[in-house]
């Protein structure tokens, strides 16, 4: 199951909605408790789940930008609606073309699982660019590396390093970080002179969360069988399927939310 699909989408939207760090989206509410009518860029926006889960906490009238290189994606982000005001869609190649994505009127940059999938280049021209034009950015559900697994499985540690190195390979934006993308992210906008608000956002699946939980291991595996030392991958991943069906499943995978922002001088 590929993390780009609308079915991946539409399931792990519900997951994030409770994930999403309540005092890093307080804090975006809070600075823009007085705008009139804020203009939004939300960067990989996917099926557009991020405008449905902050829509509410912003002033009612919002200008919403939702910018992706998959046509398919968008065109099931189209049909959606802020709690008023306008929504447009825009096909841009981030990678290539991110300062076209940021061009025009802009009150808030947003981004949603997509750092991870950037190489440390591309998160520093991010910072630049949001940076030169003096605008907040509010981040989210970067996986960070950690994960909790139970019951533990002698296989864990070697399929879940075989994970890791596949996510820090390039995925489109040059070689990834992967689970070092948010704290990447974050030095590099404290460095430009941002103050930073940040938290976990965890997603905690359990027994009633068994096709999200089977998407996950499924795409695990599917990393590490690239990995041609390892051997047993199937196996592991039917003993790991076994013990979702039976209920005996648990999973806790670590992410990070934060809100960057200028700092206010004198």
């Amino acid at each position: 199951m590929s993390r780009t699909s609308a079915g991946f989408l539409a399931r792990r939207e519900a997951h994030d909605a409770k994930a999403r760090n309540p005092a890093v989206l307080q804090a975006v509410a809070a600075a823009f408790a007085d705008r009139t009518s804020p203009s939004i860029v939300d960067l990989g926006c996917g099926t557009g789940a991020m405008m449905r889960a902050i829509s509410p906490l912003l002033p009612r009238w919002q200008n919403w930008r939702l910018v992706d290189n998959n046509l398919s994606l968008l065109a099931r982000a189209a049909p959606a609606s802020a709690a008023g005001g306008s929504v447009v869609t825009v096909p841009i190649d981030l990678a290539r073309d991110l300062e076209m994505a940021l061009d025009g009127p802009i009150d808030l940059v947003t981004t949603s699982a997509l750092l991870d999938l950037a190489s440390a280049a591309w998160i520093e021209r991010l910072a630049v660019e949001v940076a030169a034009r003096g605008l907040p950015i509010y981040a989210t559900l970067s996986p960070d590396g950690r994960l909790m697994l139970e019951p533990t499985d002698p296989a864990d540690a070697k399929i879940l390093e075989a994970v890791h190195r596949h996510q820090r390979q390039d995925q489109g934006f040059g070689p990834a970080l992967g689970p070092n993308a948010a704290a990447a992210a974050i030095a590099q906008f404290q460095a430009v002179g941002y103050d930073v608000v940040q938290g976990t956002s965890d997603w905690t699946l359990g027994p009633l969360d068994g096709d999200m939980q089977t998407d996950l291991f499924a795409a695990w595996a599917a990393a590490a069988d690239e990995d041609r030392a390892l051997d047993h991958v199937a196996d592991w991943l039917t003993r790991r399927q076994g013990q979702v069906a039976s209920g005996q499943s648990a999973i806790r995978l670590g992410h990070l939310d934060f809100f960057a922002r200028p700092i206010r001088r004198g």
